[in-house]
């Protein structure tokens, strides 16, 4: 799932308040915690305020999907802060590191559901002419309790 999120970043996630829409963010991933996504985001976002939440993820290819649940929670750390910069980030946060709006949202990820879509050429050519694909012609799916796998 990281090497799919480092090529393609971009993660719907939102408050699972059953009030709040999910929103696209640019995930900042640090190898070394592996069950944790950042995200920089503003002070007057809706996710800033914490809780619950569930995030969406699809590869840039269309073959890996993702469905997230955990929590998200404000933690600007600045050694953090400093180690997931870059100009990317500069472009949203015109004072840098020390614009008083920018905030470092912390997910950390208690489950997921994982789908790989590796139809077999067979099952891909019944589904452009119709079909019935077999479990063998199938992609993959998993629920974890964390995301190394």
């Amino acid at each position: 799932m990281w090497d799919k999120l480092e090529k393609g970043p971009f993660i719907m996630i939102g408050l699972a308040d059953d009030e709040s829409h999910s929103e696209p963010l640019t995930a900042q991933l640090d190898k070394d915690q592996v069950d944790t996504i950042w995200f920089f985001i503003g002070k007057d976002n809706r996710l800033a305020k914490g809780g619950r939440a569930m995030a969406q993820f699809v590869s840039k290819g269309q073959d890996f999907f993702a469905c997230l649940s955990g929590s998200v929670v404000i933690d600007n750390d600045t050694a953090m802060i400093d180690k997931l910069w870059s100009k990317q980030v500069e472009a949203w946060f015109p004072e840098g590191k020390s614009d008083p709006n920018l905030a470092l949202l912390r997910f950390d990820i208690d489950d997921a559901e994982l789908w790989e879509a590796d139809l077999s050429l067979t099952g891909k050519l019944k589904m452009l002419f119709g079909g019935k694909i077999r479990a063998d012609e199938e992609g993959s799916h998993a629920v974890v309790s964390n995301t190394i796998v």
